[in-house]
């Protein structure tokens, strides 16, 4: 029997999450420059979105530069910035006429101005499609999420828009940048690493944590697969007890 023909179809997790790690020690293990092991870690977005669809999942969200990577060699950081510019051009049709759609959050202060052209065109390209959500983390951090929906909560309550007394958690929630997005089910670590590393902090209150050795750029279809069985073998109780 087949990993996907253990896959229970009624309780494939609607949304996952995934802390892309490992293209820089995919790339040393291979003698390649680091941006090479980014390279073929982007590609491999595209071929797990596609794997996500296929097996029922809605949402797709993943962490791809976060707010610290910008302490990483100036020489990753332009290649990281620059190269999916490039891609996405050279496969803009494929993108636009495909059945995903393409949301990306974070700052956007510090991107370029091609960077946020590229996004803007591509968000706009992909809105009425409904196979999948992929949203792209870019100079994300969870740190800066939530201190900017404080922020905005604190300004409503100074103009007289917000009440304190009124401030819960669907507040902060419709405050963050994942505010369109529906609850986080299942967290997916590669590389090894096991940590959070400022990653939807408030998101993951309730979601169920896996963590893989394998390299982000050799995560394939047959590890998602794993990665949901082992979900599907959890007894999920939000806190509560099931009778």
């Amino acid at each position: 029997m087949s990993k996907k023909e253990l896959i229970i179809p009624e309780r494939v997790p609607n949304h996952i999450a995934i802390i892309l790690d490992g293209n820089g020690r995919w790339a040393k293990k291979r003698l390649l420059p680091r941006s090479m092991g980014h390279r073929k870690g982007a590609f491999n977005i595209s071929d797990i979105a596609n794997a996500a669809r296929d097996l029922g999942v809605k949402y797709l969200t993943v962490f791809c530069f976060s707010t610290e990577n910008w302490k990483r060699p100036q020489d990753e950081v332009d290649f990281i910035m620059t190269e999916p510019i490039k891609e996405i051009k050279k496969y803009y049709e494929k993108i636009a006429n495909s059945n995903i759609k393409i949301k990306i959050i974070g700052r956007r202060d510090r991107l370029s101005k091609d960077f946020l052209d590229m996004v803007n065109s591509i968000e706009d390209a992909t809105k009425d499609h409904e196979a999948l959500t992929l949203t792209l983390c870019i100079d994300y951090g969870s740190y800066d999420e939530i201190t900017t929906a404080v922020k905005e909560i604190a300004s409503e309550v100074k103009n007289g828009n917000l009440n304190i007394d009124d401030i819960n958690e669907n507040t902060i929630t419709n405050h963050l940048f994942t505010k369109d997005l529906p609850q986080l089910d299942l967290l997916i670590r590669t590389s090894g690493e096991l940590r959070i590393s400022n990653f939807l902090l408030w998101q993951l209150a309730y979601a169920e944590l896996y963590f893989t050795d394998t390299l982000w750029p050799d995560f394939d279809k047959k590890e998602l697969e794993k990665a949901i069985i082992n979900y599907q073998s959890r007894d999920r109780r939000f806190g509560g007890i099931k009778k």
